[in-house]
């Protein structure tokens, strides 16, 4: 996939708002593979809704949605599953591990399915990550800030040529906020991969392509 555009899209929430000072909702914008971009929102302007409208989990708006000229109205259940593990990866904002598993084991679950990287890789994330001493505490037991470097890790066990990082240091400090984003850009590159970073407030200090008000 090479083009994400957005036509005049809306949440049909916000559909009986007279104003919508965005520069997402209901206008025309192209996110393209191999660029940058930064979404920054204040809460309740739809940052959580706009990643789910591109993963198809959400699809209740109006306008149009287009992967590579393709309305993603037309997909069925197959084609979004084929998005999900192989051209869209999502690190979410409520990160979604299971709590029960091991850190080392939530990067393992996908990775078995994707087949993605080797043991010696992830490893390595860990231990650059500075949490390679939690690799085999159960996630439930870890603190929010090393679970959102589990599932960053998490995120990067599968092909993509796009990369959806909802609030992605949120609770990091300065040092492990700059791991964790020289480690995502650097798949990125190696992928070729366009990256979408939403934001409330702190965010990755990046060269971004483009930078947008939702």
């Amino acid at each position: 996939m090479d083009f994400i555009d957005f036509k005049y899209v809306i949440p049909q929430v916000f559909a009986s708002r007279e104003q919508q000072d965005s520069d997402i909702w209901q206008q025309v914008v192209r996110f393209q593979k191999g660029q940058l971009y930064l979404i920054e929102a204040e809460s309740g302007k739809g940052k959580s809704t706009f990643c789910s409208y591109i993963q198809g989990y959400r699809s209740d708006y109006t306008g149009k949605i287009l992967f590579d000229d393709v309305d993603t109205r037309t997909f069925k259940v197959r084609q979004w599953t084929d998005v999900r593990m192989r051209q869209v990866s999502h690190l979410f904002q409520e990160l979604r591990l299971f709590g029960e598993l091991t850190a080392l084991e939530n990067v393992e679950i996908k990775n078995r399915l994707t087949g993605f990287k080797s043991r010696e890789q992830i490893v390595q994330w860990f231990e650059m990550l500075g949490i390679a001493d939690k690799m085999n505490t159960k996630a439930a037991l870890m603190s929010f800030g090393q679970q959102q470097r589990v599932a960053l890790m998490r995120a990067l066990v599968q092909p993509f040529d796009f990369l959806l990082a909802d609030e992605p240091i949120s609770h990091l400090d300065d040092t492990n906020s700059r791991i964790m984003a020289e480690i995502m850009m650097d798949e990125a590159r190696a992928q070729g991969a366009g990256v979408i970073i939403t934001s409330i407030g702190k965010h990755m200090e990046l060269n971004y392509d483009k930078a947008f008000r939702l």
